[in-house]
């Protein structure tokens, strides 16, 4: 048996797999996030052992004797968290989140600094590690003095797992500190924000050993200690690991909280004027490249919050049959935006209401939107090398068909569903935790699930969306324009 624990932005999910790599079973444990203030985004590294723990017991409780039988643990985890340690290993502040963009003028200035692109192969987004660290130094001096380590955040989890400061390159290249071509810390740019690999944790790659479970959380969970733990993934990483997602070619694309169009490379390929990111895969020798948007399923749990209506009773409503764009646009900038504009500061809009504009309008107007968004990141990875000629759909958003069919129509790319089954970044991380504790070979480990159904474009409706994305497109200098 093999166990990935997955630490989201909302949970912690322990996924249990046999040598075969059936799911056995899963464990789940809430988290909440802290806004403080507008564009802050915290949570208490506390409260991920606290969820791990109770998603461990959900484990415990319904597969006792295959939990007892576990050989390996891989890791997975939300990026770029900065969790700050004394050194103690006590936390000295609430963990400053992906989605967190407080550190915006702290972004600017390290990005003006040309070495860090051509080191790192990525703008230095507001939300990556090394900005926050620089904020917290230019407005909690006395804290940051204190600082011995930074973890980031599955990390952290390791650490209360296995007593050690270990990461691994994927999640790495997300602080802007990793040499992403060479897979290694850059002293140049650790210094750039006064800290030194001293605080720093060591680095492996995913697939290698990366810490042991400590004797006494082995005892409480009724395994063997000692039990080999993965250096694991950043979580697009390893849900890339669980879709078969690491041969030069394959993409994905995520609907979660935020929304992520992947693609696996062969070769480093960065190309920062794109605001693509480029980073390390979890796989030896490998890297990936994608467009990131902050606000995917989060756009539609937000109407769902204005209009009283569960997601799935919004989608609902809709239907199942594609409908021509109606006239009203949605921005999903709810949070900024990564890919393609690296702007923290826009906020989301709709636009071309009218006294017709129904709750389903909106909803339609939501989900176009973001698959708007998912076309700037694909003309973005065109533009940085990446030709796509299908997708593969993951993410709690792509239950909704409709929902796909627009991205299919928007993208003009195929888009496949998997066969029912887990294949996200838990599942990822058990392959991960397997290959560490057998030597497995990576590419024979991390396959590709069977295709289910495929969703083709509507080709009917092409010219029409054409158009509507052209509209999309026009409303961001016209809306940055006014909040600037």
């Amino acid at each position: 048996m093999y166990l990935g624990l997955d630490l989201g932005t909302s949970g912690v999910k322990a996924l249990l797999i046999d040598a075969g790599q059936t799911v056995i079973g899963s464990g789940h444990g809430s988290l909440d996030v802290s806004r403080p203030h507008p564009g802050w985004s915290e949570q208490n590294p506390e409260h991920w052992i606290r969820a791990c723990e109770d998603a461990i017991a959900e484990l415990k409780s319904s597969h006792p004797d295959e939990l007892a039988a576990v050989k390996g643990i891989g890791l997975s985890g939300q990026m770029h968290g900065a969790t700050l340690l004394d050194a103690a290993d006590k936390v000295l502040r609430p963990c400053i989140l992906w989605n967190d963009t407080r550190s915006h003028a702290e972004a600017a200035v390290l990005d003006a600094d040309p070495r860090f692109r051509a080191l790192t192969g990525n703008i230095v987004f507001p939300g990556f590690t090394a900005p926050k660290l620089a904020w917290v130094k230019n407005n909690e001096p006395a804290l940051f003095a204190k600082v011995a380590k930074v973890l980031l955040p599955k990390d952290f989890l390791r650490l209360w797992l296995s007593g050690e400061h270990i990461s691994e390159m994927s999640d790495s290249a997300g602080t802007s500190w990793l040499d992403v071509g060479n897979r290694r810390w850059s002293t140049d740019l650790l210094a750039a924000t006064s800290l030194d690999e001293e605080q720093m944790p060591s680095l492996v790659e995913g697939t290698h050993k990366a810490g042991a479970l400590r004797s006494e959380l082995a005892s409480k969970w009724g395994v063997q200690a000692g039990i080999p733990i993965a250096g694991g993934a950043g979580d697009n990483a390893a849900s890339a690991c669980g879709m078969g997602t690491v041969g030069a070619g394959h993409a994905f694309v995520s609907l979660g909280t935020s929304g992520v169009l992947f693609a696996a490379n062969a070769s480093y390929l960065p190309n920062p004027a794109s605001a693509v990111h480029t980073f390390c895969h979890a796989l030896p020798n490998t890297w990936h490249q994608m467009g990131v948007i902050l606000s995917a399923t989060d756009s539609l749990n937000w109407l769902s919050e204005i209009t009283g209506k569960s997601a799935g009773e919004l989608t609902a409503e809709l239907g199942d049959t594609l409908e021509a764009p109606s006239g009203v646009s949605f921005l999903p900038y709810l949070s900024g935006e990564r890919t393609p504009y690296n702007d923290a500061a826009i906020r989301g809009a709709f636009a071309g209401l009218a006294h017709e504009s129904s709750r389903a309008v909106l909803t339609q107007a939501v989900l176009e939107g973001v698959a708007f968004a998912f076309r700037d990141s694909l003309d973005a990875l065109a533009k940085a090398g990446t030709s796509l000629t299908r997708v593969t759909a993951i993410g709690g958003g792509s239950r909704s068909r409709y929902w796909l069919k627009a991205i299919a129509t928007a993208l003009q790319l195929p888009v496949d569903i998997p066969a029912d089954g887990d294949f996200g970044a838990a599942f990822g991380a058990a392959r991960l935790g397997l290959i560490a504790a057998t030597g497995a070979d990576p590419l024979e480990v991390c396959t590709a699930p069977r295709t289910d159904a495929t969703i083709e474009p509507d080709a009917a409706l092409g010219g029409v969306y054409a158009d509507a994305y052209q509209r999309y497109r026009e409303l961001y200098p016209a809306i940055r324009a006014v909040t600037a």
